[in-house]
């Protein structure tokens, strides 16, 4: 439930504005999330959310950006215990992940930078990535399996 809901708070912060923990927890309990304020805080620290400048003036929960590792800490964990398969299907690698956590599964997978990977789409459960070709998505499907192990 923990990782659930921890991609939902990645999900909410990237679509609105939210800029305290409370209006936090009203949008996890509309979404179905039975959470508390603490619980909320414990996740932001988890997640290492920061507070940035919103476009219209006031600050916002933002995931903090972090270039220096190829998966960032944030996702690490999350990315080894949500993945629960990974397939090559010619050109195309569909990852499926617990139910929830696809998109940060695959927000993982994107600040990987992985060679020979050329895009993503994720859903709720499942992640398909696109690949340069047949012989580098299975390549890449390998690396992603080295690392969730």
């Amino acid at each position: 439930m923990r990782y659930s809901r921890q991609s939902k708070i990645l999900e909410l912060i990237e679509e609105y504005d939210i800029a305290t923990q409370e209006a936090l927890v009203e949008r996890l309990r509309a979404e179905g999330y039975d959470v508390t304020q603490a619980t909320v805080s414990r996740d932001i620290k988890d997640l290492h959310l920061v507070k940035v400048l919103s476009t219209a003036g006031g600050y916002k929960y933002a995931a903090e950006a972090s270039q220096a590792a190829p998966i960032s800490k944030r996702f690490s964990k999350i990315f080894r215990e949500t993945i629960k398969s990974v397939t090559p299907a010619e050109s195309i690698i569909v990852v499926k992940t617990l139910s929830g956590c696809g998109n940060a599964a695959a927000e993982a997978i994107d600040s990987m930078a992985l060679p020979h990977v050329v895009g993503s789409i994720a859903g709720d459960n499942t992640i398909f990535l696109a690949c340069d070709s047949a012989e580098n998505a299975a390549v890449a499907a390998n690396r992603i399996v080295e690392l969730i192990r």
